[in-house]
């Protein structure tokens, strides 16, 4: 029994069993069940033949699971964003200016007769002034303010860079069951099958007479006892509650067929008096199991109980794909009516399944009975239904997001028609929308892959999407008033392999994409990526984590260390962390820009200061230099950045690119008219009557104090706290700046200094 949660964010103890027999060659993928990976924790051990559990290391260090994941933390993917480039950009062309300055105060100190290393401790000064050195603390000092707000909300966050993709969110995914919808499912009720006859609706399973269906609900599971307390899947747990049985474990060996038993379901003693049925309720012993496979959509278990004339086999899995391991003798005609009648509810089904299995001669026949062997030819049994509702804050989270223009799709391994209905449940597909489902056939006995449109009015439309052998099959032209598209995942692998010019009008419009693996999953969010969205993902499981770490912003609502696996975890497992994530991301991507915007004007500013002063041979002293520099602008640019984001998010997006028409005109026009002002002040002095020229022989320092230092300095300090005002524009990503108080104080005090 191990805890993977380091590594999947699984926080679910997962069963560990031996390898299978046979010549089969060992993959780590494929083999994940008897896998032990490194960094996971071993919660309980149990050896059954010996006194130790042996396992051979395959992998170590960086090549293992553990060593992958710390090398991706180490080593993040690279952040693609227009901002980050362009800012390098934008610093290159600062040192361009920072080269000519040099080159015109070389000229112009030569000329003033300013000895040579004078000349050069000078004109490398001013390139210290062009190319402001505080502008990454700066940059980092943003997005450092958005990361401890989020913290206070219950939102962490380990890759800060990643706040500001927040702000560009085009997209964000969603993952259905704990994420959309409540985590703990409840048990409704069993449909049982007699004959090919549905029965009504059974609320408590423990009330079913001892058979098949009753051992299925009671056996089919893969839970284990941890310190007393049953353990394993939510799902399979309410299952078993549902019955009543109890688990038990410990070595044994069944009487009955010699092979060695995993566990023993017993019967509560307690309703024993209450049956009044043939068959008496008597243990049940596990004898094998094939663990639920996300690629399989099913599990399945051998069983046997005292009395038994032969082991049997119990399935339990998608009803779409354990009808077709069934022989069609079992399943009622009105299959697809039924299945399609509860999940249009909105419920959770799963199907169960069983058959007698022929007595093994040894103990090593039995221990090497394939999965083929188990679940094929099986006998449907019924129905499990079970309730999942929506949470609530899943409604109006999603139609808020819609109302601000960020497309909102599920991604989601469940039914299709569950999925359907909850999407129209939340708002993601509105009342008045049209949604179409698409289903694609692969290449079979000749005939290429097909694709037709089914619209979701149609009753059989699901049903053929799901089954293709159900109902007779049409086509349809595309809506241009369609709005949405809903497909499985067997769709989509069809459309990935022999669509691909049209996977990108289909993912344009797709909202709903059910029965996804999860590879499938990560596959959908880099299809998308490449149609130039910024997309999120919000999930909760360890089938999300390829999808979280895929995706430009990730968030995990899972509170297993595996949140490393995503760059934002939520303390609180709801989705009302999205619209919180994207505006602040909006918030810090627009201070962003004010910040680099001011440091650049700043810089810009004193560089236009430092050359005014060497055309008259001075120069800003030493405490000078360092009142703007960290007194003055350091507390501004820190303080500025303290602006929270706006309360509401709006459908208006922070611009990516600093290199763009708006962002560097307002830039050319505030250093127009920061040099405007320091020369009419410059000139306006010289021309007063009480004008005192300074002696040009003598260089500076030694010519301070003097007019022209005096003036330029004044000005220039009054223009600083400007720019901070004219850059720190508030709506509509931001509050306004008044409710920045250290700001506001910080300003006056300056100002009025």
């Amino acid at each position: 029994m191990v805890n993977e949660s380091s590594l999947t964010g699984e926080s679910v103890p997962v069963l560990k069993t031996a390898l299978p027999e046979g010549p089969v060659p060992y993959f780590p993928e494929t083999h994940q069940r008897h896998t032990l990976f490194c960094g996971t924790l071993i919660l309980q051990a149990r050896a059954f033949g010996g006194p130790h559990v042996l396992a051979v290391v395959t992998q170590t260090g960086f090549c293992t699971a553990k060593g992958a994941l710390v090398s991706s933390i180490l080593h993040p993917r690279p952040i693609n964003f227009k901002f980050y480039k362009h800012s390098m950009k934008f610093v290159a062309a600062l040192s361009v200016l920072a080269l000519l300055g040099t080159i015109y105060s070389i000229f112009i100190l030569h000329h003033n007769q300013v000895p040579l290393d004078e000349i050069v401790i000078r004109a490398l000064d001013l390139v210290t002034v062009a190319v402001p050195p505080a502008l990454p603390a700066a940059m980092t000092v943003c997005t450092l303010y958005a990361q401890n707000r989020l913290r206070g909300q219950g939102v962490f966050c380990i890759h800060p860079m990643r706040i500001n993709l927040g702000g560009k969110l085009r997209l964000v995914c969603f993952d259905k069951t704990g994420t959309l919808t409540e985590d703990g499912l409840d048990v409704m009720g069993v449909v049982p099958l007699q004959g090919q006859e549905f029965l009504p609706l059974v609320p408590e399973p423990r009330r079913l007479p001892m058979g098949p269906l009753l051992r299925a609900l009671a056996t089919c599971h893969t839970l284990s006892r941890l310190r007393d307390t049953p353990v394993g899947d939510p799902m399979d747990l309410k299952m078993v509650e549902s019955t009543g049985w109890v688990l038990e474990e410990g070595p044994a060996a069944d009487s009955t067929f010699g092979t060695q038993v995993l566990a023993v379901m017993k019967p509560p003693p307690q309703e024993l008096h209450l049956q009044g049925m043939e068959e008496p309720l008597v243990p049940v012993s596990i004898l094998s199991h094939f663990p639920f496979s996300s690629a399989l959509q099913r599990m399945s278990v051998v069983v046997a109980w005292p009395g038994a004339v032969q082991p049997e086999a119990c399935v339990k899995g998608s009803p779409e794909l354990v009808a077709g391991l069934c022989d069609p003798k079992t399943v009622p005609t009105n299959f697809a009516q039924m299945l399609q009648s509860y999940t249009a509810a909105g419920y959770r089904v799963v199907a169960l399944a069983s058959k007698p299995l022929p007595i093994a001669p040894n103990v090593e026949a039995a221990q090497q009975l394939t999965r083929d062997t188990v679940e094929w030819k099986l006998s449907l049994l019924g129905l499990l239904v079970m309730q999942n509702l929506l949470k609530p804050q899943t409604t109006p989270v999603i139609q808020a997001l819609r109302r601000t223009c960020i497309r909102t799709v599920m991604v989601t391994g469940d039914n299709l028609q569950t999925a359907v209905t909850v999407a129209q449940g939340c708002g993601m597909v509105g009342p008045q929308e049209r949604l179409v489902i698409i289903h694609a056939k692969p290449p079979e006995r000749g005939q290429p892959a097909s694709l037709e449109l089914l619209p979701v009015e149609s009753s059989a439309a699901v049903n053929r999407a799901q089954d293709p052998d159900q109902a007779a099959s049409y086509t349809m032209e595309p809506d241009p008033r369609s709005s949405h598209l809903a497909l499985s995942g067997s769709t989509f692998g069809v459309l990935m392999k022999h669509f691909p010019k049209l996977l990108p009008k289909v993912l344009v419009q797709g909202t709903v994409f059910a029965r996804m693996a999860p590879e499938q999953k990560t596959e959908l969010v880099c299809e998308l990526q490449k149609l130039q969205y910024c997309v999120g993902m919000c999930g909760d499981g360890a089938n999300d984590c390829g999808a979280l770490k895929a995706a430009d912003v990730g968030i995990s609502l899972s509170q297993a260390e595996a949140s490393v696996v995503s760059p934002f975890t939520s303390s609180v497992a709801d989705i009302e962390c999205v619209p919180m994530v994207i505006r602040e991301g909006r918030c810090s991507l627009d201070t962003s820009f004010s910040v680099f915007k001011y440091m650049a004007l700043y810089s810009l500013t004193q560089f236009i200061s430092v050359l005014i002063l060497y055309t008259v041979n001075t120069n800003l002293g030493d405490v000078q230099f360092l009142v703007i520099d960290l007194v003055i602008t350091t507390t501004v640019a820190v303080l500025m950045s303290r602006t929270g984001p706006a309360l509401a998010l709006g459908q208006a997006r922070p611009p990516g690119a600093l290199l763009s028409v708006p962002v560097l005109s307002s830039l050319l026009l505030q250093v127009a008219l920061a040099a405007s002002v320091q020369l009419g002040g410059y000139f306006l002095t010289v021309a007063q009557p009480w004008f005192v020229p300074l002696n040009r022989t003598v260089p500076a320092p030694d010519n301070l104090p003097n007019y022209e230092n005096t003036v330029v300095f004044c000005l220039s300090s009054f223009q600083y706290l400007i720019l901070a005002v004219a850059v720190s524009k508030g709506a509509p990503f931001r509050r306004p700046l008044y409710t920045n108080g250290a700001a506001v104080l910080a300003g006056g005090v300056f100002g009025g200094t």
